[in-house]
Parts: structure tokens; C-alpha cells; sequence
């Protein structure tokens, strides 16, 4: 057996595409029976993952069918999103075998969130694993690859500091935000700006869910492309006065080279507000916002040198973090993989116990024969331990006289190693011959 995903995400995907693709929590066990159906031929396990960030599917099957499995599982999605696959193929990813594995170890570790170590995507996770298995998807081996993912995200959470501190400006400006607002799924947000930095802050507050979002930028265009992917509002820059009373928190960082937001736009707002904080961050340099405005009593207002403080004491940390978290989904790869080689070796195994089985109940239907006779009862446990003896032995020494030259030689020390693991002695001579 082997593993698979498919999937898109905030980093693949924008937010309207992603939405095409978004499965409601009753939708998950027809949509999961229906893909397996797709599959009917290899009955694979199967599992779906739908958030607001990301949509994946989990799916197993033998190993030499995984390949062909690819496709059909990419056109089924594509067809729920009402796609054509060569449209979904350009903001997918496909993982297969340890890939796959360390792919949803770093999913459940909060590794490849929009916010990093956030706690929320472990569990949506085993929400989509109670789905699965109430479907009849689940399956072994999906199971034990869920199970593990949710033990290394144990050990990466308390093991190390993810998710404890900042590594960002991005980072740390929402959590700010988060120490004045009791809720930010409460707030409003209204990013100035529409650069990396702002694309970088707007992705970490929406990672939280804020009840509206806004780009406000000097170019309409641009700012509704970035508004796009948020599903955000796109506002412009001059309609900011009149609108900036909507807005709880304002983080703003252009190119300007004069201040776009003064003391007395802030001052009408907060009247407008009567008096409700505002929490404002300025990232840009120069300043974006009139310092004056950090006198105000209901502003609280950040600057680039406030937060990079904040990153500095903390970064170095989180980056140690983050390699000992690779570490330990390193370790749980490893592990899985085993487990999977294992897996492999079962039917052998179930045939050999099934062979070993049948020549026993020969060999005592014999001697009970024996003994019904009246035949002596050491000649007829002579007789069945070197029944069994010859059945077990004649598979190796067939082998052992068939093959000649390197194939001999290589017979010789496999037996060697299945029947005299515990014998110091080596009967299979540097040509490979008996002694």
C-alpha cells in the first residue's frame, strides 16, 4: 500500500478558486463515496479535507496503482468545482508516497499554514477523519497515516516553541491586535497599501477569521486584485476619511512620502466611533500615519520599530523551532514508511502461516492414524517431527541444489540467515558451496 494527496491552498490558489472547492461538512460522505466510486476498480481509502484555507484529498491503494490513480482523482475534482482539470492542475499539488506522508505531518504541525504553528488546522483534521470513517473510507492505512500525523503534531506542540512567538511583523501585528480585542472574529480590518508587506499582514488576520476585511490603494485595480483573494473590500485611498470610522484595526504601508493618514481623519473617526478603540500599525518608512495620532487616549498605534523589537526577540527561537519541528516530522516519516514496508510483507506472511498450518494437520492426521493402529508412541512422534521437519526444510534445500554459481551463493547465505540465525557456525563456503 501507498498514499496520495492532492490538493490546493492559500499558497496555490486564490480565495474565489478555493471557494469553487470548498465542501460543507454534510457534503463530505456522499463526496467522498462518490470519488471512491470514481475509483471503484482499485477501492482505495479515501479522505477529504475542506477549509477556508485549503482543500485536500487523501487517498491509498497499492502501491503500483497510485499512479494511475492521480488523474481520475484530479478530474473528479475538477468536476465538483466545475473546472476543466487543466485548469485545476495549475494551482494543485500532488504528493505521493513519503511526500504525502510529510505533507500531512506539516499540515497537522501547523507547518504549512497561512500562520504558522496555528492550532486550528489539527482539528479540522480529525474532523475530516470521523467523516471518512463515518463514510466506510477510511480504511488501515489512512488511518494509522492520520494517527501518526496527530502524534507528531502532539510532539512538535509540546516539544517545541511553534506557535509560542513571532517570527514576523505580519505575525506580531496580529498579535497585538489580539491583546486589545478580546475576539478578532469581532473586528473589521482595513489594510492601506496593497505591496508584499500588506499581502503578508492581510494573509495572517484573515488566517483568523475577522468579520470584515478592506484594501484601501491608491491604484483601484491592484487593490481589488489583492482584495480578491481575501474576499475582501476594495476601497480608494480617497474615500478613506469618510470610511475610516468602520474600521477597528488599520494597518497601512505605502510608498507615500507624506503621511496619508493625519491626526484629524483619526480624531473624526474616533468621534464617529464614540470613542470605540483603534488599533493602528504603520509599516511604512516613512510614516504612513501622523505620529501626532499616538496621543489620542482610544489610538494605539505601532510603528515598523515597535514590531521589529517585538520580531527580534523572538525569531531566533521560532527559527530553532521550526528545524526541530522538521525533525521530528523527519522522524515520523521514517516511521511511517517502515510501517508501510511492513504492511507489504503481510499476505506473504498470512501464506506462510496458512502453508505451516496445513502441514502440521497432515502430520497429525498421520499420527493419529498411527496411534489408532496401536504403533508405538515415540515411533510416532519420531514420525511427525521429521514430517515436519523435511516439509519445512525442502523448500530451501530444492533452492539449494537448483541454483548454482553467485544465485548458489546467495541461496546459501539466505538460508543461512532464516534456519541458523542462532548457529555460530557459516556451512556456506566462500563459492558458495556446503562444507
Amino acid at each position: 500500500m501507498s498514499v496520495f494527496t492532492v490538493g490546493l491552498n492559500h499558497t496555490t490558489a486564490p480565495l474565489d478558486l478555493r471557494g469553487r472547492f470548498a465542501f460543507a461538512p454534510d457534503q463530505l460522505p456522499p463526496a467522498l463515496q462518490a470519488l471512491r466510486q470514481r475509483l471503484v476498480r482499485q477501492t482505495p481509502e479515501v479522505a477529504l479535507l475542506s477549509t477556508c484555507n485549503r482543500t485536500e484529498l487523501y487517498v491509498a491503494a497499492d502501491a503500483a496503482e497510485v499512479p494511475q490513480l492521480v488523474a481520475p482523482t484530479i478530474e473528479w475534482l475538477a468536476g465538483h468545482g466545475q473546472v476543466t482539470p487543466e485548469q485545476l492542475r495549475h494551482h494543485t499539488y500532488v504528493r505521493e508516497h513519503r511526500d504525502a506522508a510529510r505533507h500531512a505531518f506539516r499540515v497537522a504541525a501547523g507547518l504549512d499554514s497561512m500562520v504558522l504553528g496555528e492550532p486550528q488546522i489539527l482539528g479540522q483534521m480529525k474532523q475530516a477523519v470521523r467523516e471518512a470513517d463515518a463514510a466506510g473510507t477510511l480504511g488501515t492505512t489512512l488511518h494509522q497515516l492520520f494517527q501518526r500525523s496527530f502524534s507528531v503534531a502532539k510532539d512538535v506542540r509540546t516539544s517545541t516553541e511553534i506557535g509560542s512567538h513571532s517570527i514576523s511583523m505580519a505575525a506580531a501585528s496580529v498579535r497585538l491586535a489580539a491583546q486589545l480585542f478580546e475576539d478578532l472574529r469581532d473586528i473589521k480590518v482595513l489594510f492601506v497599501g496593497a505591496g508584499e508587506m500588506i499581502e503578508l499582514v492581510a494573509t495572517h488576520f484573515a488566517a483568523r477569521a475577522p468579520k470584515g476585511l478592506a484594501i484601501a490603494n491608491r491604484t483601484l485595480e491592484r487593490g481589488e486584485k489583492l482584495a480578491s483573494r481575501f474576499g475582501a473590500e476594495a476601497l480608494r485611498l480617497a474615500d478613506l476619511p469618510q470610511r475610516l470610522h468602520e474600521y477597528d484595526a488599520i494597518v497601512s504601508c505605502t510608498a507615500s512620502t507624506l503621511p496619508i493618514i493625519g491626526m484629524g481623519a483619526v480624531k473624526s473617526a474616533l468621534k464617529a466611533r464614540r470613542h470605540r478603540p483603534m488599533f493602528m500599525v504603520d509599516l511604512a518608512v516613512p510614516r504612513d500615519i501622523e505620529p501626532e495620532v499616538a496621543t489620542l487616549s482610544d489610538v494605539y498605534l505601532y510603528t515598523v520599530d515597535d514590531l521589529s523589537a517585538l520580531v527580534q526577540s523572538a525569531g531566533e527561537r521560532r527559527q530553532a523551532a521550526v528545524a526541530q519541528a522538521e525533525a521530528i516530522i523527519d522522524a515520523g516519516v521514517q516511521s511511517f514508511t517502515h510501517w508501510l514496508e511492513q504492511r507489504a510483507t503481510v499476505p506473504l506472511i498470512q501464506a506462510l502461516q496458512a502453508q505451516a498450518d496445513d502441514w502440521r494437520a497432515g502430520e497429525i492426521a498421520r499420527a493419529r492414524k498411527l496411534l489408532a493402529k496401536g504403533a508405538d508412541i515415540d515411533t510416532v512422534l519420531e514420525a511427525l517431527s521429521r514430517g515436519l521437519t523435511q516439509k519445512l526444510l525442502h523448500g530451501a534445500m530444492a533452492e539449494l541444489h537448483g541454483s548454482d554459481g553467485d544465485a548458489r551463493q546467495q541461496v546459501a547465505q539466505t538460508v543461512s540467515r532464516l534456519f541458523l540465525r542462532n548457529t555460530p557456525r557459516n556451512p556456506a563456503g566462500s563459492d558458495g558451496s556446503q562444507r
